[in-house]
């Protein structure tokens, strides 16, 4: 395990190569970044759609986001993300209950976006604890084991005849309805002060040519 100390020393070699402007734009955005939301997409295989709810995430502040793979490989479509892909954590996964189990163990309550099994409509949801948001892929929505599985259903609400949102627009929407429900709630849930450096640390690394390199050159160095 790296001590703060050496993470702070890590990221000062790093930020030796960032430019000042992007220096201070990682530090800043750091300080904003939560992983109180995870979202979690199950097996989503149009690339617009996967780019389009890494931009949300990003936008929202959500630097991580798992996808589980069965049928279909997530790859975003860099061009939809605009660079938001650079900044978010995308973690694969396959798509069973054992990924969720996994999700869970790390202290996430299980939240399926789902209008079935008498769902919470959106407005009225009162997040209290880490809650990782499961999308279904497109057409077919949360498989019925997800559905099982999940702690709680979440459900925006509808008011036409249309009886869901396309999956990255319901992302966007729920991403940032969570967003506010954190700023008002009070509840602390920005990153800590050793979550923040290796998040800065990552940001320099991929913000550097060659950085992936220069990183682990300089973790040999160290003897880390």
């Amino acid at each position: 395990m790296i001590s703060k100390s050496q993470l702070e020393t890590v990221y000062q070699y790093m930020a030796q190569f960032l430019t000042d402007e992007r220096r201070v734009k990682i530090e800043e955005q750091s300080e904003k970044s939560s992983k109180f939301v995870l979202p979690i997409l199950e097996d989503v295989y149009q690339y617009r759609n996967a780019a389009a709810i890494i931009r949300s995430a990003e936008a929202c502040a959500f630097h991580k986001v798992v996808a589980l793979q069965e049928k279909n490989e997530f790859s975003p479509n860099i061009r939809v993300a605009k660079g938001a892909e650079t900044w978010v954590e995308i973690e694969k996964m396959p798509s069973r209950q054992s990924s969720l189990q996994n999700i869970r163990n790390r202290g996430y309550k299980i939240v399926a976006v789902s209008m079935e099994r008498n769902a919470v409509m959106l407005p009225d949801y009162q997040i209290k604890e880490p809650v990782a948001l499961t999308f279904g892929t497109e057409g077919k929505g949360v498989t019925e084991e997800t559905l099982d599985f999940a702690d709680e259903m979440l459900a925006i609400p509808m008011y036409g005849f249309t009886r869901s949102f396309n999956v990255s627009v319901a992302a966007a929407i729920c991403l940032y309805e969570m967003k506010q429900k954190l700023i008002t709630s009070g509840i602390p849930h920005l990153l800590d002060e050793e979550e923040r450096l290796r998040l800065q640390i990552c940001w320099a690394v991929r913000s550097i040519p060659s950085g992936d390199e220069i990183f682990e050159n300089y973790l040999r160095s160290i003897h880390l």
